[in-house]
């Protein structure tokens, strides 16, 4: 089928996207090139953090550059991550900070970027430190970590750590915060449809009539999981358990949980899986505290979600319910 999109001219899709959101945002975020920064900068006694990675995944990364989350987000084109050298030039922008967290989503594009700006960064002496993400059990419960992808479990990750940085903890103390976090996440998407690339048209990745994938990509990679559309209950079931499993989720744990629709799951249907979700919780002795029901890294037109389940202590349930002013941060907390 033909690709049906409000765009202009597809090379200036990036650009146009991003002086949208700033046009939307004035008070919250500024266009510097392709760094998104926040309007009205934290003190430079505080932590930075960062982040990069391709557009075509809106509101992701940029949507979250606000009080409370992110100080940047570094763009690269659509689906592909920036180069080493415009990360450099945002980590350049808060080299004056208390030091800088740097977010990075395990892709080969982003991790060859930002080692590459990691050391070029250190020949500068910008006191930077990493945390990689790579939440994604698609490929397996004992897969190494170099075999899973970043999604969108990074979101509540730099909630978390923006959180800390907010409060004044040191480099160091932000990234323990934020490894702490990520020793417990694991995010499962499911797709029942591929998408179009927005710049040319072509399809990413195809399914059949009556065929869906568990553990497909954020650009289509394939997870191997194909097999006939289930209901909602039973689908939940099946990512819920894995995802249960791969945190070694345990009876009297707390949970945050994001079903994070990829573009064209309706919120009706989020909704339903979200509540399977909670009974499944309760029956494993488990309960759910809170979470979102939300699009927050999306795949174009992609009909599916992303479910991510994040075992938490009541510090980090105040952390992500703490107040954010990034535009599509959605958890209203209390």
């Amino acid at each position: 089928m033909k690709m049906k999109k409000f765009i202009n001219a597809p090379e200036n899709l990036t650009i146009e996207l991003l002086e949208g959101l700033q046009a939307a945002y004035p008070n919250t975020l500024k266009l510097e090139g392709k760094v998104v920064v926040r309007a009205k900068p934290k003190s430079k006694d505080k932590v930075a953090v960062i982040t990069l990675g391709g557009a075509g995944h809106e509101p992701a990364l940029s949507g979250f550059v606000g009080y409370g989350m992110l100080d940047a987000s570094v763009v690269g084109d659509i689906f592909a991550a920036p180069n080493a050298m415009t990360l450099l030039e945002g980590l350049r922008k808060f080299k004056d900070y208390a030091g800088i967290l740097l977010v990075v989503l395990n892709h080969a594009g982003d991790v060859m970027s930002a080692n590459m700006a990691l050391k070029m960064a250190a020949r500068e002496n910008i006191n930077v430190k990493s945390i990689l993400v790579a939440e994604d059990i698609s490929a397996g419960l004992d897969s190494d970590i170099k075999d899973r992808r970043g999604l969108a479990g990074c979101i509540p990750l730099i909630k978390v750590a923006g959180d800390a940085a907010e409060q004044g903890k040191s480099l160091d103390e932000v990234l323990a915060v934020a490894e702490k976090f990520n020793s417990r996440i694991a995010t499962l998407a499911v797709a029942m449809t591929g998408c179009t690339h927005p710049q040319n048209g072509d399809p990413i990745a195809e399914l059949g009539e009556d065929e869906m994938e568990i553990g497909m990509g954020q650009h289509g990679e394939g997870g191997g999981g194909r097999m006939e559309v289930k209901s909602a209950d039973e689908t939940a079931k099946i990512m819920f358990g894995n995802l249960a499993k791969a945190v070694d989720l345990k009876a009297g744990e707390k949970v945050f949980l994001v079903i994070n629709g990829t573009g064209a799951c309706t919120p009706m249907e989020m909704a339903i899986v979200f509540r399977a979700c909670s009974k499944l919780a309760e029956e494993m002795g488990a309960k759910v505290e809170c979470g979102i029901i939300d699009e927050i890294l999306t795949v174009q037109e992609m009909a599916g979600f992303q479910m991510i389940l994040c075992v938490v202590d009541d510090e980090q349930l105040k952390a992500l319910n703490a107040k954010s002013g990034a535009p599509y941060w959605t958890c209203l907390g209390e």
